[in-house]
């Protein structure tokens, strides 16, 4: 088990190594066209991911359509809200936002699956968005786009988990992956088309980051999920954060004042804790497979 939460620290330390590329593009390319770019690149996972008795068509042709094309509009939409959360705030800041996840998860789970939440897992959203105001601190500080675009990228990315909990059982891992990234790169594509920009060579070098390192996270979780339990290994996507912050301090010298990191910890805790009640609560870890997509989120 110790191989696959090593795997998975790997995992997640290449998508926040993707995440990063995609911040050092500074907004010079357009997010549709960074998310296309990175979808197609994101590709290259899917030989390693698939096993030898699926077909190629499965990439697209699923058992419960309607929930493929729910992690689809998901996928693109938590992917493009996530390059544009990343190109205007401090990656920390970024994070801890997208980090809501598990709450949104929580109460989505309330809504879609008629899921019984106790009184700690409501106490835990209530501390997570305490969180959230400690970090924005709205009337305080300024407010933008990037705020609204990393809370966004939550709310897609719970979306997405919970279409994953309702068919992960009956779909194949190829099938899981494809609409994570086919539906970033049909988006893309198409919101791309009126302000194209071609890239230059360095943007291409960045691109290649972005999406290859994406890629290979995808990869690692496989294997990760090989080697441990799911619910062992999804916490370790918190270890995104300290990334967040060794890049945002040496990268892109970025400062964190106490109030926010603060606000990071309540949201961290909030989320850990949430994880944990949820291992105890339900088995769906169990039943479930875990996959990852064009990106992080």
């Amino acid at each position: 088990m110790i191989k696959g939460v090593l795997l998975g620290f790997a995992c997640y330390a290449a998508y926040a190594c993707s995440d990063a590329f995609v911040k050092l593009l500074e907004g010079s390319l357009p997010a549709y066209e960074a998310v296309f770019f990175g979808a197609v690149l994101a590709l290259a996972a899917i030989p390693f991911l698939k096993k030898p008795g699926d077909q190629w068509r499965e990439i697209i042709v699923s058992r419960r359509p309607a929930l493929w094309l729910l992690r689809a509009l998901a996928g693109a939409v938590g992917n493009v809200s996530a390059v544009m959360a990343f190109t205007a705030l401090p990656m920390a800041e970024a994070f801890a936002l997208i980090f809501l996840l598990p709450i949104f998860v929580t109460i989505l789970s309330v809504i879609f699956l008629n899921e019984h939440v106790g009184w700690r897992r409501w106490s835990a959203v209530i501390v997570g968005f305490i969180g959230v105001l400690v970090v924005l601190r709205p009337g305080f500080r300024h407010l933008g786009h990037g705020h609204v675009a990393a809370i966004v990228c939550g709310i897609a990315g719970a979306l997405s988990i919970i279409a994953l909990r309702m068919a992960g059982a009956h779909e194949k891992r190829i099938t899981l992956y494809g609409a994570g990234v086919i539906g970033p790169m049909v988006a893309g594509a198409v919101l791309m088309l009126p302000a194209f920009v071609w890239p230059d060579a360095h943007q291409w070098f960045l691109l290649l980051g972005y999406g290859l390192l994406a890629a290979a996270g995808a990869v690692l979780l496989m294997f990760a999920t090989q080697n441990a339990p799911a619910n062992r290994i999804a916490p370790t996507q918190y270890s995104q954060m300290l990334w967040a912050i060794v890049f945002g301090y040496f990268l892109f010298h970025d400062t964190l004042d106490w109030p926010m990191l603060i606000g990071i910890a309540l949201i961290l805790g909030a989320g850990l804790f949430t994880f944990v009640r949820e291992d105890k609560k339900t088995n769906w870890w169990r039943r479930t497979r875990v996959v990852g997509g064009a990106g992080s989120a």
